[in-house]
């Protein structure tokens, strides 16, 4: 028996041509880091995955900027709660 392969998220994401590419981030990470990370990468947005890799959605630059600079904002809010598109599991928070 041989071992099953995968194709790699970056590969599945090419096959989707409406499927931003960009950094791949898991939805637990905060607003912070998120921030942070796309400073780091001079990412304009990043692709949202879940636990097991799968996308669940993606936030832009100004969607981050926008939660961080609210008066509701607080150091706990991941980007689960933040998606800016409603891909199956996303959880869009509305602007």
């Amino acid at each position: 028996m041989h071992p099953r392969h995968t194709i790699p998220n970056a590969v599945q994401a090419l096959a989707d041509p409406t499927a931003p590419a960009g950094p791949q981030v898991w939805d637990a990470m905060t607003v912070e880091v998120a921030l942070s990370l796309m400073t780091a990468a001079r990412a304009r947005h990043l692709v949202i995955c879940d636990e097991d890799g799968r996308r669940t959605g993606h936030v832009t630059l100004a969607r981050l900027t926008d939660v961080r600079d609210s008066p509701d904002y607080t150091d706990r809010i991941r980007l689960r709660d933040v998606a800016d598109d409603s891909a199956p599991g996303a959880l869009a928070v509305p602007h």
